[in-house]
Order: C-alpha cells, then structure tokens, then sequence
C-alpha cells in the first residue's frame, strides 16, 4: 500500500486510540489507515521499529483484530 503523505518516512503507525500500531508495508486495508490520518490520531515512532512501538505499549495489529477506540491522552 502506498504510505500517507505525513507518514511517508516511517513503517510503522501507530493509532493513540486503539493502542495497535500497523506495519504499512504489510498492511492491505487502505481505510484503516486512511481512518488514522483523517482522525489525527497517528503516532510514527523514533527508531521507526516494532520493538520501539512495543516499548511504549503498542500492540501489532492483524486483520480482524478490533479494540476500543479510546480518547487519546496527548
């Protein structure tokens, strides 16, 4: 999929709302991402890496997975 214009330097975006961060290489489902952007609600992380994204509590999303959108904090 071709990477949102604000995120176009980084893998991984994450959602401050759901707490799952997506891999933008692997992922297919165009309107998830493209939910984040409208929503202002992404985070990119620096070093742009899986384990940084776990570090802060993200958790790597699959299809089907669904969480509660939640008000984010910052």
């Amino acid at each position: 999929m071709e990477r949102p214009t604000k995120f176009e330097h980084t893998r991984f975006l994450g959602d401050k709302r759901t707490q799952l961060v997506y891999d933008l290489d692997e992922w297919t489902d165009v309107q998830v991402i493209d939910e984040i952007v409208n929503a202002e609600t992404g985070i990119c992380f620096g070093p742009d890496t899986l384990a940084e994204a776990r570090n802060r509590g993200y958790k790597l999303a699959t299809p089907g997975l669904r969480r509660r959108h939640r008000k984010p904090r910052a």
